[in-house]
């Protein structure tokens, strides 16, 4: 977590926004708190297990041992989305882990929010998304932090590119990291970095998020897979109260 520069901690504000596993990395270690947002579909599908009472093991994507790492964390393994089957019925899909039964724990694989949940150590990584972002940031407000002495990371997790280790910019994780932030500002937090103070101007000027969500980049690209109702999942807005706070190596719901 070394080797980032001065500027990039966004000091001295309260309430500061990333993109990536480089972003985390970057602010983590100056902050109180993080708070990772995965819409489409990591942290949507974490809040939808976290609801259920499922203890959620954030995993990386496809390393080859994520079958070995849940047998012995005594958990089940959500497998990709078109893996699924009668014995393996958990994936990324929050539609379908609604379907299937509910495990005690969960490994969750996930190439983005799964792999920035793990970036940081030393401080609580919380998952946000559009069904839970209010309730995050109530819970963030409560512990104290969102000052300049006790500042908080946002950081929205983006997509790659296929075939290409870059970052993509996603529409769905801005206005999910957009919402925290707006919901902290609105609970006197703060002050805002500029970066902070970009997303949430322009959070306020959306319309319709879920027509946004559902027609972006991302929306349109599980639509296609056949998961339109992943994306309905994710833009059930400010529908649940569950704050998942990764400890001691999973999620579980704070409050």
């Amino acid at each position: 977590m070394s080797g980032f520069p001065e500027w990039s901690a966004q000091s001295p504000f309260g309430v500061r926004f990333d993109w990536g596993a480089a972003g985390a990395r970057a602010l983590g270690p100056h902050c109180a708190a993080l708070v990772v947002i995965d819409v489409l579909s990591f942290t949507t599908t974490v809040s939808v297990a976290i609801e259920a009472g499922t203890r959620v093991l954030p995993y990386p994507w496809r390393d080859g041992n994520a079958a070995e790492f849940a047998a012995e964390h005594d958990a089940e393994l959500a497998v990709g989305r078109r893996a699924v089957s009668e014995r393996q019925p958990w994936s990324l899909s929050p539609a379908a882990l609604r379907r299937a039964p509910t495990p005690a724990r969960l490994v969750l694989p996930s190439p983005n929010g799964s792999t920035i949940s793990t970036a940081v150590t030393g401080i609580p990584v919380v998952a946000a998304c559009l069904r839970n972002a209010s309730a995050v940031a109530e819970w963030i407000t409560d512990q104290g932090w969102g000052t300049t002495e006790h500042p908080v990371a946002v950081i929205a997790a983006g997509e790659h590119w296929p075939a290409l280790d870059t970052l993509r910019t996603a529409v769905e994780d801005w206005l999910g990291a957009a919402a925290v932030i707006t919901a902290l500002a609105e609970r006197g937090t703060g002050p805002l970095s500029p970066e902070a103070s970009v997303a949430k101007s322009g959070y306020g000027a959306v319309d319709d998020v879920r027509a946004l969500v559902r027609d972006c980049a991302s929306g349109r690209e599980l639509t296609a897979m056949g998961f339109a109702d992943d994306v309905t999942v994710a833009t059930e807005l400010e529908s649940s109260r569950a704050v998942p706070v990764l400890a001691e190596g999973y999620f579980a719901d704070a409050t």
